[in-house]
């Protein structure tokens, strides 16, 4: 009995952790604040590192559309003003590290990526939506 209780307890906070991720981030995300300021320079850099990690699988301009997705991975289209993991920077940031989860085939970066060039890349991605969209 302990054992079910114990299981059902389990699947409880792994569901609701990823029900969390998947409606708009971790509440712990919504308060880092981006320690770099978007400048043309931390954009470009931003945008050396889309073209290295990103690109593949979002696509040259962020559609969703990258040759090397996995089957059904269907990636997020990174020019809209929707999105589904939240749209605060420290949101976006926690969502690149930990990656999808179990349902999407996004991989985490944590440790792939430095912090530094994450930030740069989150700098990069806000130039790629609409202009009014609100993120």
């Amino acid at each position: 009995m302990c054992a079910v209780v114990l299981a059902v307890a389990m699947f409880i906070v792994a569901f609701t952790a990823h029900a969390q991720t998947r409606a708009g981030g971790a509440p712990a995300g919504r308060t880092i604040k981006n320690p770099v300021a978007s400048t043309p320079a931390s954009i470009t850099s931003g945008a050396a590192v889309y073209k290295k990690y990103c690109a593949f699988c979002h696509g040259l301009t962020g559609k969703g559309d990258g040759p090397l997705a996995p089957k059904d991975a269907d990636p997020s289209n990174l020019t809209d003003d929707d999105w589904d993991h939240g749209s605060t920077d420290g949101e976006i940031f926690a969502f690149i590290q930990a990656g999808g989860g179990p349902d999407s085939k996004m991989v985490a970066f944590k440790g792939k990526i430095p912090d530094q060039d994450m930030w740069h890349l989150i700098n990069f991605l806000r130039t790629l939506g609409p202009k009014d969209a609100k993120r």
